[in-house]
């Protein structure tokens, strides 16, 4: 049945909810619900309309639905892959870097990615207290440092308009907070959140940004689209994160086809994150070789606009580094073909 024809999906919990969307066979469902269990399970009725019955490579659903791999940990896996807990001093705050920290206000998302490096903090719930709300701001507001508030979570933009709001206008007269980064799936997974209401909380004097999370072409639907044009045209500035996924997007025609999406739609690609050493997520994680070879394709297949940098977040909460391929080396300069040339040149 094409998708066009088939009717509309609904939000999915559990094992059940997929058998009877076509997308599971009862047999494996108790097995599906026993993941579940460990690693929750929550699908928007939008991913499931991009799903592909009967094709158990589909690159959507790899991403959602869960799979026996996750019981599976692989050596060097840990709960916290990227050492949040180590710092965070008040909770809803992790401060890695000098200028800037995060924030999250709640720790619930509209879906539940597999690979996704937060796992097993995310529930249905998990939202601060307003004394712990207001305690994350006074961290901030003490530290002048602090230059930029990056919000994440969970999906901030999960919170209703009123709520995420008025955390804008703690953050908006904050006077050495200049920018607010939020991180987000919703308008890809969930794209009719993104409502005037919304749109009108996070318009802002200061600069805003909205980092669109989106892993596969597909995910560029046309009501994402009008979700990121409603925000761009309203004065949030967008930016695009994809993490690198076997069997979603190690592809360079894959890769090439998402960022241009991207870039068609207003929105700029960031980082291209290597997979991290998440618990059960062997099965998502490419090689560092592979990756940058990628990277490196991409160089000449696209325009600037459309390259991301390819990061690593070192595990221990050392911070991301940048990982892409090395085109200067010994004295010469490798092109997009993969043809050297001396810099300087020889005269």
């Amino acid at each position: 049945m094409s998708q066009s024809a088939r009717p509309r999906p609904r939000a999915i919990r559990r094992a059940a909810d997929l058998v009877s969307a076509g997308l599971l066979d009862e047999g494996r469902a108790a097995l599906v619900d026993r993941v579940a269990e460990r690693f929750a399970l929550a699908i928007t009725p939008d991913m499931v309309a991009l799903i592909e019955p009967g094709e158990p490579d589909d690159p959507i659903a790899r991403q959602f639905v869960p799979s026996a791999a996750e019981l599976d940990e692989a050596p060097g896996e840990r709960a916290d892959p990227i050492g949040d807990d180590a710092l965070s001093p008040v909770p809803g705050i992790v401060h890695r870097y000098p200028d800037r920290v995060l924030l999250k206000p709640l720790l619930a998302c509209p879906v539940h990615c597999r690979f996704c490096f937060r796992r097993e903090a995310l529930g249905d719930g998990g939202a601060l207290s307003p004394g712990q709300l207001e305690a994350a701001l006074d961290y901030i507001r003490a530290r002048p440092e602090v230059w930029e508030v990056i919000l994440s979570g969970g999906d901030p933009l999960m919170l209703p308009p009123a709520r995420l709001s008025a955390i804008m206008d703690a953050l908006e007269a904050i006077p050495h907070v200049q920018v607010v980064r939020i991180h987000s799936r919703i308008p890809a997974v969930e794209p009719s959140r993104v409502d005037a209401a919304m749109v009108a909380a996070l318009r802002r004097s200061k600069a805003v940004w909205l980092v669109l999370h989106a892993n596969h072409p597909r995910e560029m639907t046309e009501a994402c689209r009008a979700a990121c044009a409603r925000l761009v045209d309203g004065g949030v500035a967008m930016l695009g994160q994809t993490v690198l996924l076997a069997g979603v997007n190690d592809d360079a025609a894959v890769l090439e086809a998402l960022f241009r999406a991207m870039v068609a739609t207003r929105v700029k690609p960031y980082y291209l994150h290597h997979g991290d050493l998440v618990r059960g997520t062997a099965h998502f994680r490419t090689g560092l070789d592979e990756g940058r070879g990628l990277v490196k394709s991409l160089r000449g297949r696209v325009s600037g606009l459309c390259q991301p940098t390819y990061v690593l977040d070192i595990p221990g909460g050392h911070g991301k580094v940048p990982i892409g391929p090395d085109h200067l080396r010994d004295g010469l300069v490798e092109d997009w073909r993969g043809d050297r040339h001396p810099y300087p040149p020889v005269a």
